[in-house]
């Protein structure tokens, strides 16, 4: 997989030392507050730091990981983000381990609930997964919902267009655009950001959650953040948003997040404040 080349582009750039140990500061009063589940609040509402911001900004999963680590890898990855993004809000679960214990990745993907998400992409996702018996695991359902697979009697489970519908979704939030490029011969549609905040502050949140806010315990961090690590990995493009920072820092960073790719999947899932679709599509993109 490629990274990005433009490495620095949009990213957060270096603090001051005053404004490091004011986020420590302010980290360290509301650390005792951050281990509130996002299931138990049934994942309707996303969480955001910024309470001044509106419901139209508020971002899925999905919408997160476009905005801020884009590739040409990552289509694995939104798929992998939409069966989380379905979990946290209390759509899917995994079938029981039962007495012999079933691995995470051998687990079927069960539907707990198909109430419309009211967004297009997830209820589509849902709407197979419900409608599909025998159900499948984690590893199919992103092979299926990506169209990477060599069964052609199961490629209509292929979600086409995501990323196009995507950045539509984000024009509508207005943290995109639509203009048109020509290309002598051609135009294309494209869609730059204009809200450029929102990813810097995604990408804030991403440096902070290892570096001023670590908490040493996966368990006792936002789930949609903490899946946004472990996807950008995936994709070949989380070191991007730790470039602009001084070298001590990108080390520990960079530290950090080995600590959680070397977690056992199965070991995580087994304790308690987890989400087992969530670690399912780890062990499904660090096998």
């Amino acid at each position: 997989m490629t990274s990005l080349t433009q490495r620095s582009s949009g990213l957060v750039q270096r603090r001051t030392e005053a404004s490091r140990s004011a986020a420590a500061a302010a980290a360290d009063k509301e650390r005792g507050s951050g281990d509130e589940d996002l299931e138990t609040r049934r994942g309707e509402e996303q969480e955001d730091d910024d309470k001044g911001d509106s419901k139209e900004t508020r971002l899925t999963l999905m919408e997160e990981g476009y905005t801020s680590f884009w590739n040409d890898c990552i289509s694995s990855g939104l798929r992998g983000c939409m069966l989380i993004e379905l979990a946290l809000r209390g759509r899917l679960q995994l079938e029981a381990c039962g007495m012999r214990r079933k691995s995470l990745l051998a687990r079927k993907v069960i539907c707990k609930s198909d109430a419309p998400t009211g967004d297009v992409l997830l209820d589509e996702a849902l709407k197979h997964i419900k409608e599909t018996q025998p159900p499948e695991t984690v590893q199919s359902w992103i092979e299926l919902l990506s169209g990477e697979t060599w069964n052609p009697l199961k490629l209509h489970y292929q979600l086409r267009n995501v990323r196009e519908r995507l950045a539509k979704n984000l024009v509508e939030k207005g943290v995109l655009t639509t203009e048109k490029q020509n290309f002598l011969l051609f135009d294309m549609t494209t869609h730059p950001l204009t809200n450029n905040n929102i990813k810097q502050r995604l990408i804030k949140k991403v440096q902070e959650a290892v570096l001023e806010k670590w908490v040493n315990d996966p368990h006792r961090m936002d789930k949609r953040l903490l899946a946004l690590i472990f996807l950008a990995h995936s994709s070949d493009v989380l070191e991007n948003a730790f470039a602009p920072l001084l070298d001590d820092q990108y080390d520990l960073a960079m530290k950090r997040v080995r600590q959680l790719l070397d977690l056992d999947p199965e070991v995580e899932s087994m304790k308690t404040n987890t989400n087992e679709v969530l670690w399912a599509v780890v062990a499904a993109f660090t096998k």
